[in-house]
């Protein structure tokens, strides 16, 4: 390690000089010589250099959707090739090389970030070893020295013999406890980070050679740390479990307002992102347009999650537009005009059909001609209803159907008479 750490040693200044200028700010508030002021530092010099390697971060996050949008090639050429495993790979890296995608993006922020990770270290191990590096100086030596954070000294690893570690002002034991919690954190959110990335954020319909990669990574990544954690001096073991907790925070903020299409993380934003436009009609942040704007340029290519979403908001009378912004549809608009044509045209039938019955000819005999004003009566007749009404005197074509007796004259069973109209 002390061999890989000399490798950087041009970084050294400058990571020895941020700490020190970080030491001063924190050493006027805690004391210059406590566990808080050196530990603050160094928890401090991470996020400034997780803050530096933002552009990086956005440059793998597009990198990442660039690979999402191959999602569909990808998985034409799985079909293609199924059983050709080797054929299948040349013909990924064809599609690597055309497009100019890189599926080992992702390893950018580490790679950025190891040349800080080794010459902290090397920092470090100056300051275990009791040798001024880069802007240290003798006093600042002494400081760092005996800082303790949580009982166990800056410079002390997990496995400092006993003498060492009395010589700094610590037991033996507390260094060990310490030192295997912090351990046992790092690996942990390590393990956490991938498998949320994994889990949620990960298209489950294509297999692709770089998901196998980060599902490997998911187990060696923790057990490296492990392994190589019991040889890490307390600062640097500070450094690495709060860079681990700044990724899985920051994963965890990316998969929550920007997911994997295709991934359980989408179709749990989707889902958060149809209620609010159906409550409020309209979407509001910019990053949720850029999303819907993606979904709508898909056309027929969008996913089931994408699809649901579409549709979602057409039962909500609503349509998502090429610039991601959300409109009432109008085919809905249509939809509704024509539906209260319909029920205003079935509310008028129905006020016809409520229109009193006229008398049949026997109730007209029989009860006198009807006078303007009379209400006609909705009582049920005690005489037979075998009479047409008084509009069934009208000549009928032939052929226009069965006509009652009392009309026809013709007999049950009878001779029928022709069907033809008769000669005036």
């Amino acid at each position: 390690m002390d061999t890989i750490a000399s490798l950087f040693s041009f970084i050294t200044w400058p990571v020895s000089w941020v700490i020190v200028q970080f030491h001063k700010v924190y050493g006027a508030i805690f004391g210059p010589d406590t566990g808080w002021a050196w530990g603050l530092s160094i928890v401090s010099l991470v996020i400034l250099i997780r803050i530096c390697l933002i552009p990086l971060f956005v440059k793998q996050i597009k990198s990442t959707r660039a690979m999402q949008t191959l999602q569909p090639e990808m998985k034409k050429i799985q079909e293609r090739y199924k059983n050709d495993r080797q054929r299948q790979s040349e013909e990924m890296m064809k599609l690597y090389k055309e497009t100019g995608t890189n599926p080992l993006s992702s390893c950018l922020p580490i790679l950025a970030q190891s040349p800080f990770f080794f010459a902290l270290y090397h920092v470090l191990n100056g300051i275990a070893t009791g040798k001024t590096i880069g802007v240290i100086n003798e006093p600042l030596l002494a400081s760092a020295r005996h800082a303790h954070i949580f009982g166990a000294p800056l410079a002390a690893k997990f496995f400092s013999s006993e003498s060492q570690i009395t010589a700094l002002g610590a037991s033996l034991t507390d260094v060990r406890v310490v030192t295997a919690i912090m351990i046992v954190l790092m690996s942990a959110s390590q393990f956490y980070t991938q498998r949320q990335l994994m889990t949620k954020n990960v298209d489950t319909t294509v297999k692709t050679p770089f998901m196998q990669q980060q599902k490997m990574l998911m187990y060696v990544f923790p057990v490296m740390f492990a392994v190589f954690g019991v040889n890490f001096p307390v600062g640097v073991l500070v450094y690495w479990l709060t860079t681990n907790v700044w990724t899985m925070g920051q994963q965890m903020y990316v998969i929550h307002n920007n997911p994997t299409p295709g991934s359980k993380a989408q179709a749990a934003y989707l889902e958060r992102l149809t209620k609010h436009v159906t409550q409020h009609g309209k979407i509001r942040r910019r990053s949720e347009k850029v999303i819907v704007k993606a979904i709508v340029a898909k056309g027929r290519d969008r996913n089931e999650f994408e699809r649901k979403f579409i549709n979602a908001l057409n039962k909500a009378g609503l349509a998502a537009q090429a610039d991601g912004t959300v409109t009432k549809s109008t085919v809905q608009a249509a939809a509704q005009t024509e539906e209260g044509a319909v029920t205003g045209t079935a509310t008028a039938t129905a006020a016809r059909r409520q229109q009193p019955k006229r008398q049949t000819k026997s109730q007209r005999q029989s009860g006198g001609p009807k006078q303007a004003g009379d209400t006609p009566s909705l009582e049920k007749s005690d005489e037979p209803q075998d009479a047409r009404p008084a509009a069934a005197k009208q000549p009928q074509k032939p052929g226009s159907g069965t006509r009652s007796k009392a009309q026809s004259g013709q007999r049950k069973g009878g001779p029928q008479r022709p069907k033809s109209p008769s000669k005036k």
